[in-house]
C-alpha cells in the first residue's frame, strides 16, 4: 500500500503536463474512494486517471479494521470527509490530505453536505445492527456534533435537500422515511407501502424537486415528488432488480444512474419515462457500490467492491483489489479502470 504522501510530494504528483510544456494543478479534479477492508482512502486525478495519493489511516492512529465507508467533498474541493464505521469517527481532511478535524459518532455510515449551511449530515452504517435512532448534524467548520432523533431503527439512506436546512433519511428495517429540519425541531415521518424495501441511498434531482432511492431487498426504484418538501409523495415505483445501490443524477436531470450490486451492472434510468434505458457492464463493475459524476456529466465514476476477485489478479493470501470505473456517459462504456485497495465503497468528487 502506498504511504501517506507529504504535501510537497502530493503537489508534485498532482501536476499535470500540458502541451505547451507548462504544468497546471488539477485543483478540484480529484476523486476520493474509500477502501473498507484496507483502512485506506485513494485520491485519484480525474484527468490522468492515476492514483496520486493513498491515505493509510493506520498511520494516522486509526485501527486496521476502522472500515472507511463513505466520503463527501466540498463543492470546491477544499475539504473532504470520511466515515469510519468501526472506529466510530467522522474525519475531515484538507485538499492536501492533512487530517484537520474529527468527531466521534457511533457506527457512522452515509454522509451528505448541506448545500447552503455549514453542516454535514451523517447516518448509521448498514453494518450496525441496532444503532441509536438518530442521525448526526455536524458543523463542518468546527466539527461539533448534534444528534437528531428520527424515531425509526437503522437510519441509513441520507441526503440534504435543496435550499438548506432540511435532510431526508430512511430506515433499513422499516418502510419509513423522514423529512427533518433540525434547526427548527421539525420532523415529518412518511410511511412507504409494500414489502420491506431496505432503502439503501437517495439521490436528489438537480432542480431539487424529485427524490429517488432503491430497495436492497425489493429491487425496486422509488420516486418521490418534493413539491411539498416536508411531505414527500411517492409517485412511481418500478423494479430493476440487482440490489440498486448508491444512485447519482446526471446534471441535466434526464438520467439517474444506479449501481446494481448483485447484477455487476449500472442501471441507466430515464427520468422522463421512469424506465430502464440500458445497463452498463464490463470493466471492473464487480459488486458496484458507490457513484459520483463529473460536473459536466460526461464521466460517471463507479466503485467496484470486487470482493469475489472476478476482476484482475489476486496474489495468494491477499484480498482482491477494489476498482474505480470511469464510464463515458455518451457511449455507455467503461473506458478505464483504476485499481484501489480492497473493498472499494464510497465515491465522491467536487461538483464545481
Amino acid at each position: 500500500m502506498r504511504r501517506l504522501l507529504g504535501i510537497t510530494a502530493f503537489l508534485a504528483l498532482a501536476l499535470l503536463a500540458v502541451p505547451d510544456g507548462t504544468a497546471t494543478a488539477a485543483a478540484g479534479d480529484f476523486i476520493y474512494v474509500t477502501s473498507q477492508s484496507a483502512a485506506a482512502v485513494s485520491v485519484i486525478d480525474a484527468v490522468s486517471r492515476k492514483v496520486v495519493a493513498t491515505i493509510d489511516l493506520t498511520e494516522l492512529g486509526f485501527s486496521a479494521n476502522c472500515k472507511p465507508h463513505h466520503v463527501a467533498v466540498e463543492p470546491d474541493g477544499s475539504f473532504w470527509y470520511v466515515s469510519l464505521i468501526a472506529d466510530w469517527r467522522v474525519l475531515k481532511f484538507d485538499r492536501q490530505n492533512n487530517l484537520v478535524g474529527q468527531v466521534e459518532f457511533e457506527t457512522p455510515g452515509l454522509l451528505s453536505l448541506d448545500p447552503e449551511l455549514d453542516v454535514l449530515y451523517v447516518g448509521r452504517s448498514m453494518a450496525a445492527v441496532s444503532p441509536p435512532m438518530r442521525i448526526g448534524r455536524i458543523v463542518r467548520s468546527t466539527m461539533e456534533l448534534e444528534e437528531v432523533d428520527v424515531f425509526f431503527p437503522r437510519p441509513h439512506a441520507l441526503v440534504a435537500a435543496a435550499g438548506g436546512g432540511l435532510v431526508y433519511t430512511a430506515s433499513l428495517a422499516e418502510n419509513r422515511m423522514a423529512a427533518v429540519e433540525p434547526a427548527e425541531e421539525v420532523l415529518e415521518l412518511v410511511d412507504i407501502p409494500g414489502d420491506i424495501h431496505a432503502l439503501v441511498q437517495f439521490a436528489l434531482s438537480p432542480d431539487g424537486g424529485t427524490l429517488v432511492t432503491g430497495g436492497q431487498m425489493s429491487g425496486e426504484i422509488l420516486v418521490f415528488d418534493l413539491s411539498e418538501p416536508l411531505a414527500p409523495e411517492l409517485v412511481k415505483t418500478f423494479n430493476i432488480g440487482g440490489q440498486p445501490w448508491h444512485p447519482v443524477y446526471a446534471p441535466d436531470g434526464k438520467t439517474v444512474y444506479f449501481p446494481q450490486r448483485t447484477a455487476n451492472a449500472v442501471a441507466v434510468v430515464d427520468t422522463e419515462t421512469w424506465s430502464l434505458r440500458e445497463q452498463i457492464t464490463g470493466g471492473g463493475l464487480i459488486e458496484p457500490h458507490g457513484s459520483a459524476i463529473s460536473a459536466d456529466g460526461r464521466w460517471l465514476y463507479v466503485s467496484g467492491r470486487n470482493t469475489s476477485g472476478k476482476y484482475g489478479e489476486t496474489a495468494e493470501g491477499e484480498s482482491p483489489d477494489g476498482t474505480l470505473n470511469f464510464i463515458d456517459t455518451e457511449s455507455g462504456e467503461v473506458v478505464a479502470v483504476v485499481n484501489v485497495p480492497a473493498y472499494a465503497a464510497g465515491v465522491a468528487a467536487p461538483s464545481h
